[in-house]
């Protein structure tokens, strides 16, 4: 039975400590960050002995969504486009699915079955840059065209999609990295802009949270940790797939790995998400689980 965690390593391959603690505590998943790429050949190797630690098929998760983030780069893999220069493409849904096809290729290629992807979030003109290009438009129903586009080609190429940062994280003025936003748009405006890519993609297999409070839907708890937040993802938005928090390690969250896991799982969240490999920290976070 694996437990509802993604974790990731800390190098390139793994450390005997590392495989006796994914072996003990058998996580759902894992997640492949810069740190851990260097060719193909090591790529597929370290992709193969993460899985071998779990007695279950183990998603194996990465970030790539074109433009600046990106895990794979040249010169053993292309450098996708960022998903903000499809709207101006000659035909913008047909450059967001080529694109999304052609990253799952990649994908495929290593092993790799999720990626952290599309981002889905409505861009805000006075917004911080954390979201900036990464977003396909700032407008909700070309977001939903493009995304819709883009997951299709990710899934085509045989890749789950990620649908970020539910329910919304294109008016974050701060990011979530380093400090936690908080959005004071009315509930009505929520509805009209952010949550709709969510709720016209809502079939999406898996979602990730944002580290963002929303004062008109609750004003203590960022949705990652919020009961009301998470209530709205489930019955208004419609999502039932696999909801994943964002990384527990970034600053937007307080208290110990322990305390941020229980509370996550508390509020209606079904998998945790912990990036860095930094073992004191799983090791808190499996003594949660």
């Amino acid at each position: 039975m694996s437990k509802p965690v993604i974790f990731g390593c800390a190098g390139k391959t793994l450390s005997k400590e590392e495989r006796e603690f994914f072996t003990k505590h058998q996580p759902y998943g894992f997640i492949l960050f810069a740190r851990n790429i260097e060719t193909p050949e090591q790529v597929k190797a370290l992709v193969n002995e993460l899985r071998s630690t779990v007695k279950h098929h183990a998603p194996i998760l990465i970030d790539q969504e074109g433009g600046r983030v990106c895990r794979l780069k040249p010169p053993h893999w292309p450098h996708p486009p960022a998903c903000g220069a499809f709207e101006s493409a000659e035909e913008p849904e047909q450059a967001a699915y080529n694109s999304g096809k052609d990253i799952a290729m990649e994908l495929s290629a290593l092993g790799i079955d999720v990626d952290c992807a599309p981002m889905i979030d409505v861009r805000q003109k006075d917004a911080h840059d954390i979201v900036g290009d990464r977003a396909f438009s700032d407008n909700p129903e070309k977001v939903i065209k493009l995304g819709r586009a883009f997951m299709k080609g990710l899934q085509d190429g045989g890749v789950e999609p990620i649908i970020k940062h539910i329910p919304g994280h294109g008016r974050a003025k701060s990011d979530s990295h380093l400090e936690l936003p908080v959005v004071d748009a009315s509930l009505e405006e929520l509805r009209k802009t952010d949550f709709a890519p969510f709720k016209a993609l809502n079939e999406a297999p898996y979602a990730m949270t944002a580290h963002i409070i929303y004062k008109a839907i609750d004003p203590e708890n960022c949705a990652t940790q919020s009961k009301k937040v998470i209530d709205i993802i489930r019955n208004e938005i419609g999502f039932k797939g696999q909801l994943m928090t964002d990384d527990l390690s970034m600053k937007a969250l307080t208290g110990t790995f322990k305390e941020r896991t229980k509370r996550s799982l508390a509020a209606g969240c079904d998998l945790i998400l912990h990036c860095n490999g930094e073992m004191k920290e799983m090791l808190e976070i499996a003594s949660a689980l």
